[in-house]
């Protein structure tokens, strides 16, 4: 993915009806699943270093033909998919 243009954001509504800013880093596809990573955006003064900060990974469901993202179903599978994208993005860094 080309960042000629800058980053991608997306805003995301979560279960309590807060607006969250996330930024695009990446998308695999696992087990006939596609994962999309993305980081918090960073409100100015935030602390970086937060744990509210860092990866956020969720799976791409259709529900009533509407591709909808959501949050994995277990630690395991987060786990699993997690090192997949850390594997991915240390071979990024490399190139």
């Amino acid at each position: 993915m080309s960042e000629e243009f800058g980053p991608e954001f997306l805003t995301v509504t979560d279960e309590e009806g807060n607006e969250i800013i996330l930024e695009f880093v990446d998308t695999l596809e696992h087990n006939g699943q596609t994962y999309t990573a993305f980081f918090p955006a960073v409100e100015e003064g935030a602390n970086e270093d937060d744990a509210d900060y860092g990866l956020i990974i969720l799976k791409t469901i259709v529900v009533d033909g509407e591709e909808l993202l959501s949050t994995l179903d277990s630690d395991e599978e987060l786990e699993e998919v997690y090192e997949l994208f850390a594997e991915q993005l240390y071979d990024d860094e490399e190139e």
